[in-house]
């Protein structure tokens, strides 16, 4: 049990004096996310892992009469800090709507966390459309399944290039959102139109922030103001990649994190 619920929570140990890494996925996603980073960057022997599936999500259940939230997901993210005693100063790598979650942990537990990696961080405001269609898709995948979500993520989540020579990551998102509770997958897109505005100015953790150049769920251009409204923070942008880039660029997003995970 992570902060009185049933989370799925995983850990690798490491005698390494590197900071801990720990891995949030996004809506849709599980910690096996983060599964091909982990071996392109020899995570595993280089830093002590840990990851859970949000509640919801993955192998963790969500009750009937539960609410998402990005402030409930910052408790169950601070219960794993807790559940692993993580007392010193961790890497934070986020993907999606868990990159608000990561930020808004950073800024009320500082002392907890040396650098943030930010995978695709969604405006903080949500812009008004973007609430509209998240709206729109939970009251789809509720009266309709994860099928119809699956076939369009896999096409609005990713760019022409993924979608024309890429099926191996097209099969991996379908299968992770065919994998998702359909209820879970809906209060986690409630969670994100709620989401209030956080005050990324306040942030002093290093940060990484990497976007993909035909993301829309987070385009460069808000990326580049949180860069410049941030304390420490510089924006990579991935070329022809869409919202999932591990799946999508692997490789390009392990570069740009490789040199920002060893230096001090």
């Amino acid at each position: 049990m992570v902060n009185g619920k049933p989370l799925h929570y995983i850990k690798f140990d490491s005698e390494s004096s590197m900071p801990p890494v720990v891995l949030l996925h996004g809506i849709g996603g599980s910690n096996d996310y983060f599964e091909p980073l982990i071996h392109a960057l020899e995570l595993r022997e280089r830093h002590a892992l840990h990851a859970f599936d949000f509640e919801g999500h993955g192998l963790s259940p969500t009750s009937p009469l539960s609410k998402l939230s990005i402030a409930s997901l910052v408790e169950d993210l601070n219960g794993v800090f807790e559940y692993a005693k993580i007392t010193s100063k961790a890497i934070i790598v986020a993907h999606g709507m868990s990159c608000l979650v990561a930020m808004s942990f950073t800024l009320t537990h500082p002392e907890l966390v040396a650098k943030l990696v930010l995978l695709g961080p969604p405006p903080s405001p949500l812009p008004n459309i973007d609430r509209l269609n998240m709206l729109s898709g939970l009251h789809s995948a509720r009266a309709n399944g994860m099928l119809p979500v699956a076939k369009m993520d896999s096409i609005s989540g990713t760019s022409r290039r993924t979608r024309e020579t890429n099926p191996l990551a097209n099969t991996a998102i379908k299968l992770s959102l065919l994998g998702q509770d359909v209820e879970g997958y809906a209060k986690a897109l409630q969670a994100l139109v709620d989401a209030k505005e956080i005050d990324v100015g306040a942030i002093e953790a290093k940060t990484l922030i990497i976007t993909g150049s035909e993301d829309e769920n987070s385009p460069p251009k808000a990326c580049e103001a949180y860069g410049a409204a941030m304390k420490n923070a510089s924006v990579r942008i991935l070329e022809e990649v869409g919202h999932w880039h591990v799946f999508e660029d692997c490789s390009g997003v392990a570069n740009a994190m490789e040199h920002f995970l060893e230096e001090s």
